[in-house]
């Protein structure tokens, strides 16, 4: 990573590696946003998401919606559920509008097709004012809502080329740097990492909207760039497991992506990367494990916090509750810092510590892109066009011949032949 300075921070040469900079515009510099009210407004754990409190509709109704830094379509359940305790009615609110037309939205686990409309949106914690957005309203799920979720919404925070039906459709994190004059930075914290989860299983945590809050996190906050502006993609140069490098290529941590993702609950792992991590923890004796809850009443139950992947390394919450992390859309990057409440009896359980040498790694460790959606749309439609040409030219070429034996007639005259040609065109 390219070494980084904010505001008024000189300048300061570092080795390659995560880039230090503190960032004290971004800590007041928020507009109408109170990001001290901001300060545990999140509630929920990494197996099941954390979600934010917010008031959809007039008059308000109140929803628990997960945040996702892994989509970009804000969505709420429109129907009922047997997983969840309420919705979003749009014949009670005034000020909704339906904009005619649906969409339908995959994750890696479940979907969800919902009527795409707008209305106005408060987040309680944080801002004073409603914000007009775009709203999706499930009517169709499956694999989406769960058992034991305490949510019934989704808000994705990546960016717009993500958003589904097309980048168009503006997202939430738009609409609210636009309306409430935020700068283009959101950061989390996720308190779920060394929390008991008996009882409830419901931790803390934070999404500071517009900024930073410098209570959130101790030490530095240590940037690595944006590789590319749809998920939060970044990119992984090493990866060790107990002090020892699992000496693999670099780009075989980054296919064929890597990126952060508050909605995914583990660290996934490419194929081929997990096999490697599984046998130096084995050769280590080390563990991996989080706790997990409604296994039984009588003991307790663990998970390993690694799964495989068959398309990208996933930094999920397993990760993202051991950091503060900062998402900062304006310069490209998203940022680490330690978390005050990753602690298990006042010891961290996670840290974070650089620059480091990156000499042994190859100077790129992401491989070619493959071609995102809006190009292959663009492809598909190129095809289509092509088809569509060569058609008519066989067309054309299969009615050219009756055209030269046929003799010339009156143009006015209409008979079962030329109304044949005529359908045949259609």
């Amino acid at each position: 990573a390219a070494p980084t300075s904010g505001p008024g921070t000189p300048a300061e040469r570092r080795a390659d590696g995560l880039a230090l900079a503190l960032e004290p515009a971004l800590e007041s510099a928020a507009g109408s946003a109170n990001f001290l009210a901001m300060v545990d407004n999140l509630q929920g754990d990494s197996g099941r998401g954390y979600y934010l409190e917010m008031l959809i509709g007039t008059p308000p109704q109140k929803l628990q919606i997960l945040v996702d830094t892994g989509s970009s379509n804000f969505a709420v359940a429109g129907a009922p559920h047997s997983y969840i305790d309420t919705y979003f009615d749009t014949e009670r609110s005034s000020t909704y509008r339906s904009k005619g037309f649906d969409v339908t939205v995959k994750y890696t686990q479940g979907s969800w097709t919902g009527f795409v409309g707008e209305d106005l949106v408060t987040v309680p914690k944080g801002f004073n004012g409603s914000f007009l957005v775009n709203i999706a309203t499930i009517f169709e799920s499956e694999n989406f809502f769960l058992p034991g979720i305490k949510w019934n919404g989704i808000l994705g925070l990546a960016y717009a080329t993500l958003a589904k039906p097309s980048s168009s459709l503006e997202t939430f994190f738009d609409s609210l740097v636009t309306q409430a004059n935020i700068p283009n930075v959101f950061s989390m914290q996720m308190c779920g990492a060394g929390l008991p989860v008996a009882g409830s299983g419901t931790n803390g945590g934070s999404l500071v909207l517009g900024g930073i809050e410098p209570s959130l996190y101790k030490g530095d906050i240590w940037y690595t760039p944006i590789k590319e502006e749809w998920y939060y993609q970044i990119e992984i140069l090493k990866l060790e497991i107990g002090g020892q490098s699992l000496n693999l290529d670099c780009r075989e941590y980054n296919a064929d992506k890597a990126i952060v993702d508050s909605g995914t609950t583990l660290l996934r792992l490419p194929q081929k990367v997990f096999d490697a991590v599984v046998e130096a923890v084995a050769r280590a004796s080390l563990l991996y494990i989080q706790p997990m809850m409604g296994a039984g009443l009588n003991y307790e139950c663990y998970r390993f916090g690694i799964s495989p992947s068959t398309n990208a390394l996933v930094i999920g919450a397993t990760v993202m509750e051991g950091f503060y992390v900062v998402f900062d859309r304006a310069r490209k990057r998203v940022g680490f810092a330690a978390s005050p409440c990753a602690e298990i009896a006042g010891a961290a359980v996670s840290e974070i510590s650089g620059p480091f040498s990156t000499e042994d790694v190859a100077s790129n460790c992401v491989p070619a892109q493959s071609l995102s959606e809006p190009v292959l749309w663009i492809v598909s439609y190129a095809l289509m066009s092509v088809c569509g040409a060569i058609l008519l030219v066989l067309i054309v070429l299969l009615l050219l011949p009756f055209r030269c034996q046929c003799r010339p007639r009156d143009p006015e005259v209409v008979n079962d032949e030329s109304s044949l040609v005529r359908h045949r065109w259609k």
